[in-house]
């Protein structure tokens, strides 16, 4: 028999080891149970205390029955303590949001905080648990095994969730869902059945009761994970500049292991019933061999009725959304719109928006006093961006400096971002307005504050009004950037949850906004909130609430006339770590959205800054990208790049970005057009980082980055008809190929040099090849086209 005091020494240990976690952990990220410091409100209902009054309890009580039912092996016990605390996370979830489904895939994301616990754990229970003797008990064989295995895995694509969503899940690999086609669904079906099926033999010998049906499960999750790996390795490209497949197998494992975590049940309650109805016909062989086809047969049905509904239903649905209206339609034929996965004009011409950002209205914090965070900007930098051919300004403003006061906008400040837009608009350029934050608010560590060891004193940088940063209390220390901080993290989350109204008063000035350019063509869409951070309860805040968010601020754009795209922009994950899943809209999206993440693979993330190689390499990123788009049905569009660290390896990178920008008939904002010298951001140096440089010393222009320029203005079509099918550009040099239904007259191309180009066409009438308006060292080339058709400089 187990001695009585396992349990007791494996609920020590997990209580001791989460005291040490909230101890040491200044974040209260990486900890099972965080404590990162600030009040806990008692007004804003239960998400404050999940963590202690649901995550707690669940993961100690789990933990004693682990150890109890599951601890004579340390491997099962590992097992049992990792479903302990894959459910405890799922039960927080819940009660923060009574989403089930949400809750259930979100157990995956603590995988891994549970994998290192449940070693820790399960190797001091062994240690100082006592002896145990080891007993294997005898179990049926497949027969009876295998008919809860297929009924298991049958009604996984019909209960799928979010499970085997995203950026890892390549075409090619088995996936249980009911929209990959039925090969994939097949084959993810039967190798979870078998897995569960090897698994249960094995697992209810060793772990007597219910739990061994569980762990089963659990266990059987985490070998379709596996395979879903290896696969993954084999048909998306390999290790090929970067460890993109580890982290693959990261999450489907952790998709697999969630899985079974939460669904579990089904196979420990399936084995029960089998186990009841044998044991009842066990007076006689024939009649418990009778018994057992009857269960059999009884599983098969099951099966087949859910894997035939797990058919069927793709292409009823996919009728249903066929015939419902696309909201894009009605757009003004002057504005851009989303189909698909293109942007395009009224004509229903492919356009490419390609510029840079510019950041000269943000509210910046101001680290120097006498030096400036921004330079102003005028029309002349619009005139800039025109002679290097940019067609679109992703222009960056400020909540606190919008509506300083609650309620009230600031006018002179409001008719600044106006301003801009129609520089923007008289140069040629569309403008996507960017309501930026980095760090949530502009708050610095105040001084005198002692930050926790692992965190430092931070500058502040730029975002919310004061009077929408709620933040307990918690310190303003920064761990590992500006982007993580106690303080910045519990304001992210009284946003999601709405805590006084904070997250209705951005929706109602999105409306407020929506009411002043509605009716502006040069506005190209709107861009809700600049990567936003991942609170303290991820996914819960970086995918359902922050998708509630994004449909509340649609809503209301849409209520006050506001026709444009709106830009959905992931959370800071996808610009730290090279993707992420997006946040979760409703069942029926907006038609005319974007998808934009920012790119900023090998640069700004998180391998980057520890000196790891690249997790997604520049060139993988815009394949991720291009799969969680299409999760929305949606055009995919970077709102930032760039910023690459040293200037040979920005151009290097920057060269390799162009090249996959064009294979995948994108556009982008580069970051930055000019950055101040006092800009939080930029540091201290002897320059003002971007593309047009300050001379920090004297304050007044440094040379620009033409290596940059260079690159950024090469060749591309500002609109091309129909559809782009290939792009291909050097410079001056291009080749780009399209089709269209009917005829269009949409081509315009941007050209750069002095000396007119020489093309060549097939398919295109009316070419016109003229000097760029305003730019003598540019051209532009016009025609229309009819079918398939290319365009080339001749060589």
């Amino acid at each position: 028999m187990k001695p009585a005091r396992r349990p007791s020494v494996a609920l020590a240990a997990m209580l001791l080891l989460v005291i040490v976690q909230a101890a040491i952990d200044p974040s209260g990220l990486l900890a099972l149970v965080g404590w990162p410091g600030g009040t806990l409100r008692t007004d804003v209902g239960i998400w404050p205390f999940a963590p202690y009054v649901v995550f707690l309890p669940v993961l100690l009580a789990m933990t004693w029955w682990a150890a109890r039912r599951a601890g004579e092996r340390y491997w099962t016990l590992v097992a049992g303590l990792v479903l302990a605390v894959l459910l405890a996370q799922a039960a927080a979830c819940l009660v923060m949001t009574w989403d089930p489904v949400l809750s259930a895939w979100g157990a995956g994301y603590v995988l891994g905080k549970a994998v290192p616990a449940a070693l820790i754990v399960a190797a001091l229970a062994r240690w100082f648990g006592g002896p145990t003797e080891r007993m294997v008990a005898p179990v049926a064989g497949l027969a009876r095994t295998w008919p809860v295995a297929v009924v298991f895995a049958a009604i996984a694509p019909l209960v799928s969730g979010y499970w085997w969503t995203g950026a890892v899940y390549a075409d090619g690999v088995p996936v249980a869902r009911m929209d990959r086609g039925p090969v994939s669904l097949l084959v993810a079906v039967v190798v979870l059945a078998a897995a569960t099926a090897l698994c249960l033999r094995w697992m209810r010998a060793r772990v007597p009761g219910l739990l061994g049906g569980w762990l089963a499960a659990l266990v059987a999750g985490g070998m379709l994970g596996v395979v879903q790996a290896l696969v993954a390795f084999v048909v998306d490209g390999g290790l090929d500049g970067g460890l993109w497949p580890l982290m693959a197998a990261y999450v489907a494992i952790a998709d697999g292991l969630s899985f079974g975590a939460c669904l579990g049940w089904i196979v420990w309650v399936g084995a029960l019933v089998v186990d009841r109805v044998l044991e009842r016909s066990e007076r006689g062989a024939e009649r418990s061999a009778r018994s057992l086809r009857a269960v059999q047969l009884a599983a098969a049905i099951v099966a087949v009725v859910a894997l035939g509904a797990a058919l069927v239903l793709p292409s009823a649905l996919a009728q249903t959304a066929s015939a419902q209206p696309q909201a894009s339609a009605a757009l003004p034929e002057d504005m851009l719109r989303a189909d698909g996965d293109r942007i395009v004009d009224g004509a229903g011409d492919q356009v490419l928006l390609r510029g840079v950002n510019v950041n000269q209205l943000v509210d910046f914090y101001q680290p120097q006093p006498d030096v400036p965070a921004t330079r102003p900007l005028t029309e002349a930098d619009f005139a800039g961006m025109e002679a290097n051919g940019f067609d679109v300004v992703r222009l960056g403003f400020s909540w606190s400096a919008l509506e300083p006061e609650r309620g009230e906008l600031d006018q002179d400040y409001l008719d600044r971002i106006v301003e801009a837009v129609g520089w923007a608009k008289q140069y040629g350029m569309y403008t996507v307005l960017d309501m930026h934050q980095d760090g949530w608010w502009a708050g610095a560590t105040p001084e005198g504050e002692t930050c926790r060891p692992g965190t430092d004193p931070m500058w502040g940088y730029d975002g919310a009004p004061e009077w929408a940063t709620l933040t307990d209390g918690a310190p303003r220390c920064s761990f590992t950037g500006r982007d993580i901080s106690p303080a910045g993290d519990r304001a992210f989350q009284h946003f999601y949850f709405d805590t006084d109204d904070v997250q209705t008063a951005l929706v109602d000035t999105w409306g407020e906004l929506a009411k002043v350019f509605r009716d502006e063509p040069a506005v190209a869409g709107y861009d809700l909130l600049n990567e936003p951070g991942f609170g303290e309860t991820a996914p819960v805040t970086t995918a359902l609430q922050l998708g509630r968010f994004t449909d509340r601020a649609i809503d209301e754009i849409r209520a006050n006339g506001g026709q444009q795209i709106v830009f959905v922009e992931p959370s800071i994950f996808w610009s730290g770590l090279g993707f992420d899943s997006g946040p979760i809209l409703r069942d029926e999206p907006d038609r005319n959205i974007v998808f934009s993440p920012h790119l900023y693979a090998e640069s700004i993330t998180m391998d980057r800054s520890l000196g790891l190689p690249p997790i997604v390499s520049i060139e993988r990123q815009f394949k991720l990208a291009e799969r969680v788009a299409a999760n929305y049905d949606a055009p995919l569009w970077s709102g930032e790049y760039g910023y690459w660290g040293e200037p040979d390896d920005v151009v290097a990178r920057l060269e390799r970005y162009a090249d996959a920008e064009d294979e995948y008939l994108l556009g982008s904002a580069y970051w930055v057009w000019k950055q101040a010298c006092g800009d939080p951001q930029n540091g201290i140096g002897p320059t003002g980082n971007g593309l047009m440089v300050q001379d920090c010393e004297t304050g007044d222009d440094a040379p620009p980055r033409t290596d940059l320029l260079d690159i950024l203005k090469r060749a591309y079509p500002r609109t091309a008809p129909g559809e782009l099918t290939s792009l291909e550009a050097d410079g001056a040099a291009f080749e780009l190929t399209g089709t269209v239904d009917g005829d269009s007259c949409g081509l315009d191309v941007w050209v750069p040099g002095a000396d007119e180009p020489d093309v060549v066409s097939v398919g295109i009438t009316d070419l016109h090849v003229a000097q760029a308006p305003r730019s003598p060292a540019a051209w532009r080339i016009t025609g229309c086209a009819s079918g398939d058709y290319s365009l080339a400089t001749r060589r």
